[in-house]
């Protein structure tokens, strides 16, 4: 390799660590929702995200540090050792220091990523003392929201077709709900997550939840908002035909708001009959939203 060529590696390399670095700043645009060419994670709307970005960082910084040591070593060999320097190749076929080195630095490191890990693995099981509790099921292709603190009232939650939203909000298509999901700004939420056809997945990125929706089980995870606004998420588990349009919408708002809220929502969605509507398929060429949400009804 010429010395020109090597400069070039470098500055490449350089410029890919440079702008992965820069991820979260690159990420620009509504906050609670995916920018156009966003690089890194959403903008944190609650503590789970806060210690999810955390780990992150820490292994983004490990990767990092490795992979720049790795290249340098390589252009060092590539440089110290060339033909020119060396036209006899070296016979050392082993050196015990080197071994037992890159033996236990790799078990160290990992050891550095698994006690972080296990931690946030452990932060997001479960909420100690939780001020609300909210059921999820994961319906195709629609999610189901229930209250049981509050009268235990439920709703559906369909999908927006394009042309149901302001022409200031059409940006948000295949994210927007009739029904958004509202949850108390920093108020821990017990969710309790059920399947009732096939197996979902609950993702709201912004406030770090994410967890399967399994008939026949109950599934328990946490979530809290520390700012008002709406997040936004979509069923990440391949669940069938409409997997692709399968929207969330939380909405965090003060108590006050949530308390008056819940008031119009018990006698909004009061029914007599709570059973799910029948799972249908939708043709293969009906991709209009509208009428996907028309047909789930």
């Amino acid at each position: 390799m010429r010395l020109s060529d090597a400069k070039r590696l470098w500055a490449a390399m350089l410029g890919l660590v440079l702008a992965m670095a820069a991820g979260p700043a690159l990420a620009q645009g509504m906050v609670g929702a995916p920018a156009p060419w966003g690089v890194g994670l959403q903008p944190s709307g609650g503590i789970i995200k806060d210690w999810i970005s955390s780990f992150n960082s820490l292994v983004f910084a490990i990767i990092v540090a490795i992979t720049v040591f790795v290249l340098a070593l390589l252009a060092y060999c590539v440089w110290r050792f060339r033909a020119e320097v060396h036209p006899t190749p070296s016979k050392v076929s082993h050196n015990t220091l080197l071994e037992v080195a890159w033996t236990v630095v790799p078990v160290l490191i990992l050891v550095v990523i698994a006690i972080p890990s296990f931690q946030l693995i452990y932060k997001q099981d479960r909420a100690p003392d939780p001020g609300l509790t909210i059921s999820v099921q994961g319906r195709q292709w629609y999610w189901n929201y229930t209250y049981p603190d509050h009268g235990n009232f439920n709703f559906d939650s369909y999908p927006l077709a394009e042309d149901q939203l302001p022409p200031e909000r059409r940006h948000l298509y295949r994210l927007a709900v009739d029904n958004e999901l509202v949850i108390p700004v920093g108020v821990d939420v017990r969710v309790l997550t059920t399947g009732y056809d096939v197996i979902h997945s609950f993702f709201v990125p912004a406030l770090g939840i994410q967890k399967y929706t399994i008939p026949g089980r109950a599934l328990e995870t946490w979530m809290r908002a520390d700012r008002e606004g709406v997040f936004y998420g979509q069923c990440n588990q391949i669940c069938g035909t409409n997997h692709w349009f399968m929207p969330i919408a939380v909405r965090a708002v003060p108590q006050a708001e949530f308390e008056t809220w819940v008031a119009q929502a018990r006698t909004r969605f009061a029914r007599a009959d709570d059973a799910p509507a029948p799972a249908q398929a939708a043709a293969p060429e009906q991709t209009d939203s509208l009428q996907i949400a028309e047909a789930r009804r």
